[in-house]
């Protein structure tokens, strides 16, 4: 019952978290692109990376703390289901050009950072 609790209060940071970023890079570059969505997700594969390895491989944290931080916070905070809808948006728009920039974009630059997270912790 402890890890739902801390997967539950861990959501609500991260989604309030997700928020505040996503809005302050929309205030920054504007609506014409789902950057904030994108920054965000960039954002927590990166965090992902480096979470993991420190969670699982050098400190071997209690699984209260992974589910707290890696389900909870993170799954709050990343926003697959609204670059979903926001590629959907695009696509139902006829702007098929931004759609496949934000699939690429999103695709590589996650999974770039989810690398480059997991490179970061290793050397700590």
């Amino acid at each position: 019952m402890s890890q739902v609790i801390a997967i539950a209060v861990g959501g609500a940071v991260g989604s309030v978290m997700r928020f505040w970023l996503s809005t302050g890079v929309h205030t920054w570059l504007g609506r014409g692109f789902p950057y904030g969505t994108l920054a965000v997700n960039v954002l927590g594969c990166l965090v992902m990376g480096v979470l993991f390895v420190l969670l699982t491989e050098r400190f071997a944290a209690s699984g209260v703390l992974r589910a707290g931080l890696l389900i909870g916070v993170l799954g709050g905070f990343t926003t697959f289901s609204s670059f979903s809808i926001e590629t959907f948006n695009l696509i139902e728009q006829g702007a098929m050009a931004k759609a496949v920039s934000n699939m690429a974009a999103s695709l590589f630059l996650c999974i770039g950072a989810t690398w480059l997270g997991v490179i970061l912790a290793r050397q700590l």
